[in-house]
């Protein structure tokens, strides 16, 4: 079967990318499974409700996210209303959402996919090994299918978990720098491995900020207003081929295409 994730989501420009091309690329690579980071699909910060059922509406079937998915007050309530949005799973268990979620593929294999944050450079939450390693547990036997979303910022800390789990999920796969990399891999028990699959949305700009507001803040070190930029829009991610039977990674691919608004 195979597995297609979108790398982070930036903005409007991002949003339309996927409205112009995600299905015919879902049909055409017949793909089993899709999961989308969202965590800035809101003006390049947050999600709210009506955006999250667009994407979930062109064939995602589940919204993985970070940090800034507490950017917009009203995802607080859809995460009661929609299972298929998830925040970090180490986040407290006092907080909104969760970070796992069970289903079923097109072709009819269950699968789970976790999320998990980082904690190097970044909010200072539960351990990701440690919840993720709970998580494991209680879904047992079951799901042979498991993908990770491993939102982070040091990739030694990503590469940890990808080694961790190895041979105990079928992809880890990191977001949150919106920096593609080219480590994409089969560890050696089984699970596919990249430190980040890269953003879709504007890469005329610096992490899909506009160049121009972004290079006086590191000169002059004084706070600015982020604004999305708007050219050259691409959709980048992953590919992952998995063993339904037993669970573990054939094969990944990056993917990456420019795109026309």
């Amino acid at each position: 079967m195979r597995i297609f994730f979108v790398g982070d989501i930036v903005g409007r420009p991002g949003r339309e990318a996927l409205e112009h091309n995600l299905p015919q690329i879902l049909q055409s690579r017949g793909i089993d499974l899709c999961i989308a980071n969202a965590e800035n699909v809101a003006a390049g910060n947050g999600i709210t409700p009506r955006l999250g059922e667009e994407l979930l509406g062109l064939g995602i079937d589940v919204l993985t996210s970070g940090n800034h998915i507490w950017d917009k007050k009203e995802v607080l309530a859809y995460f009661d209303q929609q299972p298929r949005l998830l925040r970090p799973a180490n986040y407290p268990p006092t907080a909104p959402g969760k970070g796992l979620y069970t289903g079923t593929t097109r072709s009819g294999h269950p699968f789970a996919v976790i999320n998990l944050q980082g904690r190097v450079f970044m909010p200072s939450i539960d351990c990701p090994f440690r919840v993720g390693e709970e998580l494991l547990v209680q879904l047992g036997d079951t799901f042979k299918i498991i993908f990770v979303d491993c939102h982070a910022e040091a990739t030694a800390e990503k590469q940890a978990v990808g080694w961790y789990f190895d041979g105990r999920v079928s992809a880890i796969v990191g977001t949150h720098t919106h920096v593609v990399t080219a480590d994409e891999r089969v560890l050696p028990k089984g699970t596919a491995y990249i430190s980040d699959a890269g953003m879709t949305g504007p890469h005329d700009s610096i992490i899909g900020v506009k160049k121009e507001i972004i290079l006086p803040k590191f000169i002059n070190q004084l706070p600015v207003r982020f604004e999305t930029a708007t050219n050259d829009v691409q959709i980048n991610g992953v590919e992952i081929e998995v063993d339904e039977t037993t669970g573990r990674a054939l094969s990944i691919q990056r993917f990456s295409r420019k795109v026309q608004l």
